[in-house]
């Protein structure tokens, strides 16, 4: 697992912070300095951060349990989404719905409700539909799909969450610590990095950014998958030693 190198990090702006009146003191510890009004941030503590959250994220993934990936920034999005379809891991990039970790049985519902919808429309001979009829129900299920997409394979709550701006998903925040999951979040100077287990200082809102340290930390569970996939081909091939 390669991590970013500190020029990297620099080149991808991850080092801006937001303007000094938006600080929260909280990040004292992770902030170099103050240039022209704005929070640099201390790319050293990234670094070392950066190595704790990937350590944590591996032996995650190693032992088979669920990361989820949270990003409803528009700039966040689409490279979080990817990034969760590499690894196969659930992630929600459109809303967050209130109470989708702490009332998981609803969102299986609605999931439920999906799946049966896709059914229906698939059913060569339900004849007794109308075209109008399945036109609601495509619409219907586009929205459950749009909403629901990344988690439509989680069947029970997951062990940890990657969370982009702590901030903004402060109600995604609350429901994993509520629950006493593992946190993993970008922190930038107005967050409150106490708020997550791993904190990774960093700017949150430049699509550069966010897409070098994604890459890290979804390089870290390839490697943990890795692992248990030799783990678990090396548990078998005893298995099948002993029977001979």
């Amino acid at each position: 697992m390669s991590k970013p190198t500190y020029k990297e990090l620099l080149s991808a702006g991850v080092h801006f912070g937001h303007m000094k009146r938006k600080w929260n003191p909280k990040m004292f510890p992770y902030i170099f300095m103050e240039k022209n009004g704005i929070h640099i941030i201390d790319l050293n503590r990234t670094l070392d951060c950066l190595d704790e959250a990937a350590a944590a994220m591996k032996a995650i993934a190693k032992s088979g349990r669920k990361i989820m990936f949270v990003a409803t920034k528009k700039q966040a999005k689409e490279i979080v989404a990817q990034a969760a379809r590499s690894v196969n891991m659930p992630y929600v990039t459109e809303r967050w719905l209130g109470g989708m970790m702490t009332n998981f049985s609803t969102i299986r519902r609605s999931v439920k409700k999906m799946n049966n919808i896709d059914k229906l429309l698939n059913d060569k001979n339900a004849t007794s539909i109308t075209k109008k009829e399945k036109l609601t129900l495509s619409r219907e299920r586009d929205k459950l799909e749009k909403v629901l997409g990344g988690v439509s394979r989680l069947n029970r709550i997951p062990s940890a969450v990657f969370i982009v701006d702590v901030e903004h998903e402060h109600i995604a925040v609350a429901e994993s610590r509520k629950l006493g999951l593992r946190t993993f979040g970008i922190v930038d100077t107005n967050s409150n990095p106490n708020n997550v287990d791993f904190p990774i200082p960093g700017n949150d809102d430049a699509a550069k950014s966010v897409k070098i340290l994604v890459e890290h930390m979804v390089s870290a569970i390839k490697e943990g998958l890795e692992e248990r996939k030799e783990m678990t081909s090396d548990g078998a091939d005893a298995k099948a030693a002993v029977k001979a």
